[in-house]
């Protein structure tokens, strides 16, 4: 059980990591809210024990990420948790130079427009759903590739998603006409 809260609390930090990894507020905005301790559910306070004694020091950025944390993990259902603590366990066995890359492209792609983290995330669905093979011959092709190369393959992927889906050939049309 003792090994458990660690866990559970370093997952609850990586669910809120987005929150973490957004731009400090622009000249003028106002400064996010501490957020009291007794404000926190009992099930956060549970949840958030280690951090009770030193919770007013805390900056209020940090107290909301981690109350936004707790109320996503409290949320999770129990097989949502295993799989946040799986990602979180990979995570924590990768090298810091792979971890700051990640975090790195994590904050590029919330810099992104709305649209365009859109567009990222079906292209990352529509890569999931190809065969393995297929999948490691892109890959492969992309590590190869040198950074005009790269561009190109870029530019080539969104002329295709600009023009959509290309049409295909009715059965009529491949066959031979007959006289």
């Amino acid at each position: 059980m003792s090994n458990t809260w660690p866990t559970c609390t370093l997952a609850l930090l990586l669910a809120a990591a987005p929150a973490f990894a957004q731009e400090a507020p622009a000249a003028g905005a106002n400064p996010p809210a501490p957020v009291p301790w007794s404000s926190l559910a009992p099930e956060q306070q549970k949840l958030l024990s280690q951090y009770g004694g030193q919770w007013n020091s805390l900056p209020p950025a940090r107290q909301q990420a981690l109350a936004h944390g707790s109320e996503r993990w409290l949320g999770m259902s129990g097989e949502q948790r295993d799989k946040a603590r799986e990602r979180f366990s990979h995570w924590q066995s990768l090298p810091p130079e792979q971890r700051h890359a990640l975090r790195g492209r994590w904050q590029k792609f919330q810099a992104l427009p709305p649209n365009e983290q859109a567009r990222v995330r079906e292209n990352f669905h529509k890569f999931q759903q190809l065969p393995p093979a297929q999948r490691q011959m892109l890959r492969e092709q992309w590590h190869n590739a040198n950074p005009v190369q790269r561009q190109q393959m870029i530019e080539h992927a969104r002329e295709r998603h600009e023009k959509g889906p290309m049409p295909r050939p009715s059965p009529q049309a491949s066959r031979p006409q007959r006289r």
